[in-house]
C-alpha cells in the first residue's frame, strides 16, 4: 500500500536565502520531517484564492494538517482586535477555511496545530481569547522570541487524544491566543491554568473521523503520537475510498 499523502498548509512571508530576499511560501521543516518519520508523504499547500481549488486539492490528499502561524483575523469571529493581536493573514485564513470545508465534505482526517486549532474553532462558529496572559497572569504559553514554553497538559480519559499521547505530557507551546468556544468539538486537554490545549470532533453523527486540534506543537517533540495517529487515519481513509 502506498504511503498516505498529507497536506501541510504554509506561511506566505518575506524570506531570505542565498542571494534572494522575496516573498516565499514556507513552513518549518519539522512538520514535513515528522510526517515522513511516521510513514506519510508531506505535500506543502500554499494559499490559493482560486474558486474550487480547495476541493481539487483535498481530492488528492489522504490527510490534512492546518499548521501554526499568525493570529486569525478577529473579524472572522466578530471581535475587535486586541492591542496584542497582529499580523493576521486574510488570504491564509480564507484558504484554510476552504480546505476545512472541503475536508469535512469528504471525511478527510485533519489535525490542527496551534493556529490550526484556532482556525478550526473559528470556522465552526467559535471564538478566541486574544491574549492568554490577560486570563492566566503569566507568559508561560509563549515566553517570547523563538522559544517554546514547556506546558504540562492533562488529557480527558477515553478520548482520541488521550489514546494517542497518554494521560499527562509536557508539550511545547508558542501561543498568546487560545480557543474560548468550539461548537461541535469536545474539550479534551487542559493546562493547569485552565487553558484549553486540545479539542476533537464530537463523534455523534460524525462517525469515527479523525479531526483533532491541539494548541501545542507536536512536530517539535520526540513523541509524535498525534502525527502518527493522523497518518494511520489517513492510510485507512486512502484504503477505503
Amino acid at each position: 500500500m502506498a504511503a498516505p499523502v498529507i497536506g501541510l498548509t504554509t506561511y506566505r512571508e518575506d524570506a531570505a536565502w542565498g542571494v534572494w530576499q522575496q516573498r516565499a511560501d514556507l513552513l518549518p521543516t519539522q512538520y514535513a520531517a515528522a510526517v515522513e518519520a511516521t510513514g506519510g508523504v508531506p505535500v506543502l499547500l500554499a494559499p490559493v484564492a482560486q474558486t474550487g481549488a480547495a476541493d481539487a486539492v483535498v481530492a488528492r490528499l489522504d490527510g490534512l494538517v492546518i499548521s501554526g502561524g499568525a493570529d486569525v483575523d478577529p473579524e472572522r469571529y466578530a471581535d475587535a482586535a486586541h492591542p496584542r493581536t497582529a499580523g493576521w493573514r486574510p488570504d491564509r485564513d480564507a484558504w484554510e477555511v476552504a480546505l476545512l470545508d472541503a475536508a469535512e465534505a469528504v471525511g478527510l482526517p485533519v489535525l490542527g496545530v496551534c493556529r490550526g486549532m484556532q482556525v478550526m474553532a473559528v470556522r465552526a462558529g467559535g471564538s478566541l481569547d486574544q491574549h492568554v496572559p490577560d486570563l492566566v497572569g503569566h507568559e508561560g504559553h509563549s515566553p517570547g522570541g523563538d522559544a517554546f514554553g514547556a506546558v504540562d497538559v492533562v488529557t480527558t480519559p477515553g478520548t482520541r487524544v488521550a489514546g494517542l499521547v497518554g494521560e499527562r505530557l509536557s508539550v511545547n507551546c508558542h501561543h498568546h491566543q487560545s480557543v474560548r468556544t468550539h461548537p461541535g468539538y469536545d474539550a479534551v486537554a487542559h493546562a493547569p491554568d485552565g487553558t484549553l490545549e486540545a479539542m476533537e470532533l464530537s463523534q455523534p453523527g460524525a462517525g469515527d473521523r479523525f479531526c483533532v486540534g491541539v494548541q501545542w506543537h507536536p512536530e517539535t517533540a520526540a513523541d509524535v503520537g498525534l502525527l502518527a495517529g493522523l497518518v494511520r487515519a489517513a492510510a485507512a481513509y486512502a484504503a477505503e475510498r
